[in-house]
């Protein structure tokens, strides 16, 4: 296998002008920002500050398993332990099983305590 080089004139392509750049791939290019929901995107140094003493209060009353009464969005009350949460839910331990989405939650208050608002 023998290659010739065909200079581009003889081929009929046409060169390139001078003045437009030619573009290339650099393979040594940064690699892609990671996948960030646009939801969390926004937050900023309050935030953080404000969803650590959430994470804080809730684990206090994970280990300490601390009777809570839960008022949701729609006036429902649910009474029970907190068994684990995420960024969006909460799984709460009373007469059932229930696992309820944070922002269906109205407020919550340890069982005991004057929770009305």
């Amino acid at each position: 296998m023998s290659s010739t080089f065909t200079p581009m004139a003889e081929t009929g392509l046409s060169l390139p002008p001078a003045d437009r750049p030619v573009l290339r791939k650099n393979r040594r290019s940064a690699p892609a920002a990671p996948f960030r929901f646009s939801a969390y995107s926004h937050l900023d140094h309050e935030d953080t500050e404000h969803r650590q003493a959430e994470l804080f209060y809730l684990q206090k009353q994970i280990q300490s398993q601390t009777p809570m009464v839960i008022i949701l969005e729609d006036g429902e009350q649910i009474e029970g332990c907190i068994e684990w949460y995420d960024r969006h839910t909460l799984k709460v331990r009373g007469r059932q099983r229930v696992l309820i989405f944070k922002s269906a939650i109205k407020y919550m208050y340890k069982h005991g305590e004057n929770g009305g608002i």
